[in-house]
């Protein structure tokens, strides 16, 4: 008796290789449903692939440090320098030797759903993470680079081992710890890649409190950034504490 579409799907879905007698089978069905089945799954196929031959990609900066005798490497990124209020948010993670994250990549190229579902992949395959967090009162006092670099110290000294090598993304920070900035870094990095999608989805964490806290200023769906919706929030309501006054057009408001 043949199996039904829904059955052959089923089964499928628990296919890992195209060799599988199963799958070689399916290829043999005449039925159209089929057929649909097994381009679905060689689509499929073909994607996590693509993922996994990035993932390998984005190993290769930090193969070439392992083999230069570094063991704990740490990436750092930070997200918000330019947003209108909120704070500056860096993450500073160390993965384990044995991560494998396939997709994974700079976190303005995912989804929301999907670096939501980095970020507590991401807390499974990592060996530390630390978060650096500056407020919008600070940036004000020491302006935005200066308050940038401030947050990704902060992520640094907040990991539990301290690390051997830093990779940062366009940046450099004042530490005695060897250290490479790479342009771009968050989508050449597996180590960046994975402290972007933690500093991003902890400041959108942050501004959806704000957001509870200031309904009327919608911070939910713009995340601080200046755009018209927020300006005209600005306008109406008025300038927040969280808002940066160092900021045009912030300072020509206050």
């Amino acid at each position: 008796m043949k199996l039904t579409i829904k059955q052959i799907n089923e089964k499928l879905a628990t296919i890992s290789k195209s060799d599988d007698p199963f799958f070689l089978q399916c290829k043999k069905d005449s039925r159209v449903g089929v057929q649909q089945l097994v381009q679905r799954w060689e689509k499929n196929e073909e994607i996590e692939k693509g993922k996994q031959q990035q993932f390998y990609n984005m190993l290769s900066i930090e193969r070439e440090v392992r083999s230069q005798g570094y063991t704990l490497i740490a990436g750092i990124d930070e997200v918000g320098r330019g947003p209108l209020a909120g704070p500056v948010v860096a993450a500073a993670v160390i993965l384990k030797d044995d991560c494998y994250l396939p997709g994974l990549t700079d976190s303005k190229k995912l989804s929301a759903t999907a670096r939501e579902t980095f970020f507590n992949l991401i807390h499974e395959q990592a060996q530390a993470i630390g978060i650096g967090i500056v407020s919008s009162e600070m940036i004000d006092k020491v302006n935005i680079y200066e308050a940038t670099k401030l947050a990704m110290i902060n992520a640094i000294e907040e990991l539990e081992v301290s690390p051997d090598y830093l990779l940062l993304d366009a940046m450099k920070v004042n530490l005695p710890i060897s250290q490479q900035s790479i342009i771009k870094g968050d989508a050449k990095s597996i180590t960046i890649a994975a402290s972007s999608v933690i500093a991003k989805v902890t400041r959108d964490r942050l501004m959806n409190q704000l957001a509870s806290q200031y309904p009327e200023y919608g911070f939910e769906k713009h995340m601080g950034y200046g755009t018209k919706q927020h300006l005209e929030a600005i306008k109406q309501y008025g300038v927040l504490k969280e808002h940066r006054q160092s900021f045009a057009p912030i300072k020509e408001m206050v």
